[in-house]
């Protein structure tokens, strides 16, 4: 179950965001220097944690964009959220039938899936913007090849994926996930 894999993936992406030390470094992610990545989770997190709960989603005075959220102690805001999406769908519930994200109705599954692929590809973002390195199991690297596969035309057409970057089909399960998200392994 791909919900197994979430705490591990987690404590990795925390590790990889503790040792941040310039929010202004570039990511592989166009358009987002570390500071503008983060912005990003702290922003989307709860509106995963409504999903996975089946709860209302925040109403935030403002857009991605325009809110600040990594000021002050960031780093422990991100923890609690972080920590907080592994509770809710480390539950099987949270994985079965459907349910909202904002106002599009979808799996359960995908929104847990976009879960550990937040913490797996934007770890790897972070890690490459700040010149560490995420260690990603295999299997949880495949579950996220297979999920950036399943959601990969809708996820370009959202423009939350780039293009599909090519790359060999027995490369490791992570180079592979990372060509379906639209980013470079190289």
């Amino acid at each position: 179950m791909t919900a197994s894999l979430l705490r591990p993936a987690a404590a990795e992406f925390l590790r990889i965001a503790g040792a941040l030390d310039d929010l202004t470094a570039p990511t592989p992610r166009d358009g987002y220097d570390v500071r503008a990545l983060l912005n990003h989770l702290l922003y989307w997190g709860p509106w995963l944690i409504a999903a996975g709960r089946r709860a209302e989603p925040p109403s935030p005075e403002a857009g991605e964009t325009e809110s600040a959220l990594v000021t002050g102690d960031w780093y422990a805001a991100l923890s609690k959220q972080t920590e907080t999406l592994v509770e809710v769908f480390g539950s099987a519930s949270a994985w079965s039938g459907t349910t909202k994200l904002g106002t599009a109705s979808m799996p359960a599954s995908m929104v847990g899936d976009m879960v550990l692929g937040e913490f797996v590809l934007h770890g790897w973002d972070l890690a490459r913007a700040s010149g560490q390195e995420l260690r990603c199991p295999p299997e949880t690297a495949t579950a996220v090849y297979e999920a950036a596969v399943a959601m990969g035309e809708q996820a370009r057409a959202m423009g939350v994926y780039g293009p599909v970057v090519e790359v060999p089909a027995d490369a490791p399960p992570l180079a592979r996930a990372l060509g379906a998200s639209g980013r470079d392994p190289a």
